[in-house]
């Protein structure tokens, strides 16, 4: 998952690791050894560090509660969480799908928040019911202070931020439109972002000052991450309404089972036929298997008169097809996850349509984005 390492499940839920986790690691363990060992000098520099670097890690879990909020409402609405990944700017849960309702997207959206604010509160209640004092009341002051942070910062109403998603589901109850809620969001995604980029880039060139140059990384951050989520959003609604028979190619690479291998490259490969691989279809249009250029090769030349298109394919699956009323998001969402440029389609008696490729969807799409002639 582009670099990432996967160190184990949570809850059955497989989590990941950003290289760039490690460094962040490092730099909050010195950050807070250092600041333990100026406010408290009897501490030892090997205890201090050691404190340090249990801070960072109950701050680290503090995000990965965050995430867990999130999957855990997710779950309970039927979605599948692919994946918790921890990086630099902090958790991401990789939910399957959307969920249906505006409803069921605020829950989801706000519970990671809610369960910041929970564990601040619980920091503090066990910092005042304890009475603790020395490193251990600064660790649980810091604990609660960045839990807090953290529910506040994610509750900003812009995306891809907790905040963001809360807004999209009020925006997609109003409307009745879930992508207007993603394209709202994602407009105040992005003005907070050049907000956030202004106040670290102009310290910087004014008087030098690196002192916010955190806010122009979460600037970037918020601004590339809120514009792919319109452009998704834009290709998502154009996609509404269409099921996998509308991007099927025009003239698809289809073949009967019963041609010999002699028909075979004589009506399809020697006309001049781009197509290296081929649906394979029985008398009924059922689809039975496929048949690539390079299985010619298996058999010697003399014998393809008499050998038949049927001997040599090889069988295809009801998994690796999709049914021509299914709807096209769903379909794109398919070829996605499994990596595919392609899959046959079929009808719900098992006759074939044709195939359908990612680029005749990217080419439909084109047509949809065009404007009209007057």
């Amino acid at each position: 998952m582009n670099g990432t390492i996967r160190v184990g499940n949570l809850f059955g839920i497989p989590f990941y690791i950003h290289p760039s986790w490690f460094l962040v690691l490092g730099l909050v363990t010195w950050s807070y050894s250092s600041g333990l060992a100026a406010q408290f000098p009897q501490l030892s520099g090997g205890l201090a560090l050691l404190l340090g670097l249990i801070t960072a890690l109950s701050l680290f879990a503090s995000v990965v509660a965050h995430e867990l909020g999130h999957s855990f409402v997710a779950i309970r609405q039927g979605i599948d969480v692919k994946s918790i990944t921890l990086f630099i700017f902090g958790g991401l849960a990789s939910l399957e799908k959307e969920s249906e309702t505006p409803a069921e997207a605020f829950w989801v959206a706000i519970a990671g928040p809610l369960v910041s604010l929970l564990l601040s509160g619980i920091f503090t209640a066990i910092g005042i019911a304890t009475t603790a004092s020395g490193p251990l009341a600064a660790i649980l002051g810091v604990l609660a202070a960045v839990n807090l942070a953290l529910a506040l910062f994610n509750l900003i109403p812009g995306l891809p931020l907790d905040g963001g998603n809360i807004l999209k589901a009020l925006v997609w109850k109003i409307t009745g439109n879930p992508y207007k809620g993603v394209t709202f969001a994602s407009r105040v995604g992005q003005i907070f972002g050049w907000v956030a980029v202004a106040s670290g880039l102009l310290p910087l060139l004014f008087f030098g000052s690196f002192a916010n140059f955190w806010n122009l990384l979460i600037g970037f951050f918020l601004l590339q991450n809120a514009g792919n989520a319109a452009q998704y959003a834009r290709v998502q609604e154009q996609l509404t309404g269409l099921t996998a028979a509308d991007a099927v190619t025009a003239n698809s690479p289809i073949v009967s089972a019963n041609l010999s291998l002699r028909e075979f490259a004589d009506e399809q490969i020697m006309s001049g036929q781009d197509w290296r691989k081929f649906l394979v279809t029985d008398n009924e249009g059922q689809l039975v298997g496929a048949i690539a250029v390079n299985d010619l090769r298996t058999i010697p030349t003399t014998l393809w008169s008499e050998t038949q298109v049927k001997q040599v394919m090889r069988p295809i699956t009801q998994s690796t097809t999709v049914k021509s009323d299914r709807p096209l998001l769903e379909v794109v969402q398919l070829l996605e996850q499994q990596n595919l440029s392609a899959l046959p389609v079929i009808r719900d008696n098992g006759v074939l349509v044709g195939i359908l490729e990612k680029a005749a969807v990217i080419q439909l799409l084109q047509k949809k984005y065009q404007p009209n002639p007057a």
